[in-house]
């Protein structure tokens, strides 16, 4: 509200001229229906026909000089609406400018185009209108008011207790009708989100035997979308209700009344003056009015909650910010040494505190979207050289967004992402591949030989090489198949599960440091998977695995539990007894009827 009166303080001379065009608008307003009535009284009831066409002539000149009083009003409107779009545009340019100088590489405002752009002209147009809508309905009012009154203060009596009645009512909706439509929107956004999630998330939510619980959340946004939505239509029927009044009730209220002002004194002539005022000045603006409060109104609101919002929710983020210093997701700390039948990773855990880590992420927050709730949020977390860390928890939890940070091939909002001492964000590709391997869950393999897939990581392996690692993989019988070494490969005449061998060799062979599976293994059976697991563990440098099974968590040195609230981190034991999500998904694997050893 301060902004809005500092914003028309500096525009009195454009608010005065677009006033005085305003009151011509109700001059015109009075002038047709007070015509009328002369017309009708002293014209042609009192055998006057030159007298009466006299007097219509006179309304038509008011209604022929409504051309130049829109045409002065619009003249005065642009000096009003455009300082706003402007405005609005500057504003939202400092803001975005000052969240990517605020968050780095990764804290651009990816939503500034669409402010610029639509919303600002939205909110312009929106703006707009209400100043037209307002600003007509109150100077005809006004004007068709005063003509009543004119006209027989009687005529007021009857006309405005239900005008004003049907417009109380209307104004009494606003409040509460914006609310509903928030919440409307809120839960109807809520419940797609969910679907989409679940959609791709079907094989994660079978393997970890949380579909019944995804289930019981979509049936709760069903419900909460539903009620928003009768809501919603219930203070819809309000406000129809209460354009019904306003609208219908006045005209009904004077044919009921026509009796009781003739014996008042009311003439014919003022009657059907009355009429005119209500069909043509009162009813049609007080219609128009409601439609913008309603529509407009609502876009407007919504509109600026984005632009102007953006202020106070970066001040929140600033102070959310301070207050997490103390209370971070602390998954620094790595749990005790493992067992003596992981050597690299033992001798990694002792030295943690002496070299320089293997990943390293510093309050990590990632949002698509800049009013988006954070997918990871201010997420600290060490990892080893030589361990074997495995992410889990339900989809959609940030599980393959945490790869592709650690990857460097997506940039976090805020925080820094290290891996090997190096920050991966924005690196050139060259020196990320000599940094990590990221291996998806589609993965994928080119025609060529079945040596220059498993060797385009390390061109320099030799044959006895390639062969280890393909006895090690238990890759033979498909080698063998395709011809071996030199055999062709034709990827769309392999399985998936196929594809996932040959690229997990490749990644096997190579000599970067940290090796990344985000769900690799989903295309195999359990042994193989297993047997796969193992054999990049014992692989010199870092793993860390995106799990698809419960099983890569117990076979890791450690395991980081994402849940969207906070993250823990631990042992396989450690785990059991602070993670009630970890115990949750660790008896859903133990018990579940697809489970295989």
């Amino acid at each position: 509200m301060p902004s809005a009166r500092r914003f028309l303080a500096h525009r009195k001379g454009v608010l005065v001229r677009l006033a005085l065009w305003s009151l011509a608008e109700s001059g015109q307003a009075f002038l047709v229906g007070y015509a009328v009535a002369r017309s009708v009284d002293e014209g042609f009831l009192a055998n006057d026909p030159g007298r009466g066409l006299l007097w219509l002539g006179a309304a038509l000149v008011g209604v022929l000089f409504g051309a130049p009083v829109v045409r002065g009003v619009f003249a005065q409107l642009a000096g009003v609406t455009e300082p706003l779009r402007d405005g609005l545009v500057r504003r939202a340019v400092d803001r975005s400018m000052d969240r990517a100088a605020r968050g780095g590489p990764g804290g651009t405002d990816r939503a500034a185009v669409s402010r610029l752009t639509n919303q600002v002209e939205i909110a312009r147009d929106s703006f707009a209108g209400l100043v037209l809508t307002l600003r007509s309905f109150v100077f005809t009012a006004v004007g068709a008011l005063l003509g009543l009154l004119s006209l027989h203060p009687a005529l007021l009596v009857v006309v405005l207790p239900p005008l004003a009645a049907g417009l109380a009512l209307f104004l009494v909706t606003l409040r509460p009708m914006a609310a509903a439509q928030r919440r409307a929107l809120a839960a109807d956004e809520a419940l797609g989100d969910h679907a989409a999630h679940a959609r791709v998330a079907l094989r994660d939510l079978t393997a970890c035997g949380t579909g019944p619980g995804a289930e019981r959340r979509g049936a709760d946004l069903v419900a909460e979308a539903a009620a928003a939505a009768r809501t919603l239509a219930g203070w819809a029927a309000v406000r129809t209700a209460s354009l019904g009044v306003a609208g219908h009730l006045p005209v009904l209220a004077l044919l009921l009344a026509v009796e009781w002002l003739r014996g008042r004194g009311v003439s014919a002539g003022a009657l059907l003056g009355a009429f005119t005022y209500l069909v043509q000045s009162l009813l049609p603006a007080l219609h128009t009015l409601m439609t913008a409060l309603g529509a407009a109104g609502s876009r407007l609101l919504v509109v600026l909650d984005r632009i102007l919002g953006q202020e106070q929710e970066q001040e929140q983020e600033q102070e959310q910010e301070q207050e997490q210093a103390g209370t971070r997701e602390q998954v620094r700390e790595p749990g005790p040494a493992p067992s003596s039948a992981s050597p690299p990773a033992a001798a990694a855990f002792a030295a943690h505190t002496a070299v320089v880590p293997a990943v390293d992420l510093r309050a990590v927050t990632l949002s698509y979207g800049v009013r988006a709730e954070p997918v990871l949020d201010a997420l600290d977390l060490r990892v080893a050289p030589g361990e074997h860390l495995a992410v889990v928890g339900p989809s959609g939890i940030g599980k393959s967004t945490l790869t592709r940070l650690v990857a460097g091939t997506l940039a976090p909002s805020r925080g820094e992402v290290c891996v090997a001492g190096r920050v991966v964000t924005g690196r050139p590709a060259a020196e990320l591949a000599a940094l990590r391997v990221l291996v998806p869950q589609e993965a994928y393999v080119f025609s060529g030989t079945v040596g220059d897939n498993l060797a385009y990581l390390r061109t320099d392996a030799s044959r006895s090489e390639l062969d280890t690692a393909v006895e090690a993989f238990g890759l033979r019988p498909l080698v063998d198949r395709l011809g071996g070494l030199d055999g062709t490969v034709r990827p769309a005449e392999l399985s998936p599960g196929e594809r996932q061998l040959l690229a997990l060799v490749r990644a096997h062979l190579s000599p970067a440091p940290l090796l990344l599976l985000d769900e690799a293994t989903c295309h195999l059976d359990p042994a193989a998977e297993a047997r796969a697991e193992e054999n990049l563990a014992r692989r010199p440098g870092t793993l860390l695995v995106v799990a698809h099974r419960l099983s890569s968590a117990v076979r890791a040195d450690r395991t980081l539990v994402l849940d969207g609230v906070r993250a823990e981190c631990g042992t396989h034991e450690e785990l059991l007894s602070r993670s009630p999500l970890y115990r949750e998904l660790t008896g859903h694997w133990r018990t579940g009827p697809s489970r295989r050893p």
